[in-house]
């Protein structure tokens, strides 16, 4: 495989509205449905999301992942996606050492995200960077079989 090149941008990339079209499609999908996730879509609209990082392999668009500003001290991680024929690289590794990074030179304390049991992959990979489970924020604490982590950054 070629290197993997890394950029920063923002929730209005092209790059970032293809995968974020490909992840909404996923998330519904795994709930039963897109009306299952009604009342949390506008929490995870992509031009919501400042700070983007796209990997890409020979030009090519392979993953990405985010961060919003969720609090004075807190940040929240969305979106980390790696196309499924890249998947097994350490791309979402890389991806997160540099969100991570970045979110610590923009003054966070702690990282949050949201994810499912069910995304056994993604709960994987957070749980061996050393991220726990939290008591569930908003508007998360109102959705059915969410799970919340995070990192002391």
């Amino acid at each position: 495989m070629s290197d993997i090149e890394f950029r920063w941008t923002n929730g209005n990339d092209k790059d970032f509205q293809k995968f974020y079209l490909e992840t909404e499609e996923y998330y519904s999908k795994i709930v039963g449905g897109k009306k299952n996730r009604t009342g949390f879509i506008p929490y995870n609209l992509s031009e919501s999301i400042s700070d983007v990082l796209i990997a890409t392999i020979d030009g090519t668009a392979v993953g990405c992942a985010g961060l919003k500003k969720y609090s004075s001290e807190d940040v929240e991680i969305k979106r980390v996606w790696v196309e499924p024929g890249f998947r097994g690289n350490h791309i979402a590794s890389r991806m997160m050492d540099l969100i991570e990074e970045k979110a610590r030179e923009m003054g966070f304390k702690r990282a949050v995200l949201q994810t499912r049991p069910i995304m056994e992959d993604a709960v994987g990979l957070y749980e061996k960077r050393g991220y726990s489970l939290i008591e569930n924020y908003p508007p998360y604490d109102q959705l059915e079989g969410a799970i919340c982590m995070a990192l002391d950054l």
